[in-house]
């Protein structure tokens, strides 16, 4: 697996934070004056097998799961 990316970091530690799960609305609130595009990193982790959400692309009321520890 390639290296992860600032971004990619910050969400999965949120997430950790969080017991693993968090409102992708709320996600999005904890990321905003972080950075832009936090669907986008999300259907990347999605892609690589580190967090599930119901769709392609996450909604605003989609729940974020951490499926892989890193």
């Amino acid at each position: 697996m390639s290296e992860l990316t600032a971004e990619e970091n910050f969400i999965i530690e949120k997430l950790k934070e969080k017991g693993g799960k968090l409102n992708y609305k709320e996600l999005q609130i904890l990321c905003e004056d972080k950075f832009e595009g936090v669907r986008l990193i999300l259907k990347k982790l999605k892609e690589r097998g580190i967090v599930d959400y119901e769709g392609m692309i996450p909604g605003f009321s989609a729940e974020i799961e951490l499926i892989k520890k890193i």
